[in-house]
């Protein structure tokens, strides 16, 4: 009787745990770590690919995103600055009716007495004319607001910009006192000569020493161009609010 020494002919004989007759399969089974080192690197190149076109997405979505956040900065700056010429007219009426303070001497003279308010009639308290946030210019740097005074040559230039957009002179509201003080503040076009004073190039922020005496309205300090138009002017400096033209 022939004596069975070689492993391989004992079909049930385990080595390691492995049948002998799955010793094929197991070698059959030697080239699949190359096949998925080929899925791997075909699932890199899409990851890849997927990226690069994020990329490209988002920076096309950028421009219009700073766009959008400066469209809301200017809307703010218009609600802002409109709330200041309100200020300033209640500022004025005051001190020209129960003051009797005639004509531009009744103007403010800073931000801060509008920010501390008018006295309330028969009381010892102050009624609030202008809130802290509205006193901040949203679109400069420094969030200071740039003074206007009465007579200015821009003053008359945003004159003559709101009568090419409405095709009139809007008058004002308040009152006697608030047409006087239009007809004081900005003289008529008849006798107005455009010195044709040059404009700063655009861009950047005014930094110049801000005016400090009697002002009648206030602009911003940025010099950009603006996405808004306010009165078909499309650039922050030349953006005044005042209460003569509302």
């Amino acid at each position: 009787m022939q004596k069975m020494t070689n492993l391989k002919d004992r079909p049930h004989h385990k080595i390691y745990g492995v049948p002998v007759r799955g010793l094929e399969a197991v070698n059959l089974g030697r080239g699949r770590p190359q096949h998925l080192a080929r899925q791997s690197g075909y699932a890199l190149v899409a990851l890849l690919a997927v990226m690069t076109l994020l990329s490209l997405f988002a920076l096309a979505a950028a421009p219009s995103v700073r766009q959008q956040q400066l469209r809301l900065r200017e809307r703010e700056a218009i609600f802002r600055g409109e709330q200041v010429a309100d200020a300033i007219r209640s500022y004025y009426l005051y001190r020209s009716s129960v003051l009797r303070v005639s004509g531009e001497q009744a103007l403010p003279s800073s931000i801060d007495q509008l920010l501390e308010g008018i006295p309330v009639p028969g009381g010892s308290k102050k009624r609030q004319i202008l809130r802290p946030s509205a006193a901040r210019d949203p679109l400069s740097t420094s969030g200071e607001w740039r003074l206007i005074r009465a007579r200015s040559q821009e003053l008359i230039d945003f004159q003559q910009s709101i009568i090419a957009y409405a095709g009139t002179l809007p008058q004002t509201t308040g009152g006697q006192q608030m047409v006087q003080l239009q007809q004081l503040a900005v003289p008529t076009l008849t006798g107005v000569l455009n010195t044709g004073t040059s404009e700063s190039a655009p861009g950047g922020d005014d930094s110049s020493d801000s005016y400090s005496g009697l002002f009648v309205g206030v602009a911003s300090r940025s010099r950009y161009n603006s996405v808004l138009y306010y009165y078909d002017i499309d650039r922050h400096d030349q953006w005044i609010f005042t209460p003569l033209f509302r």
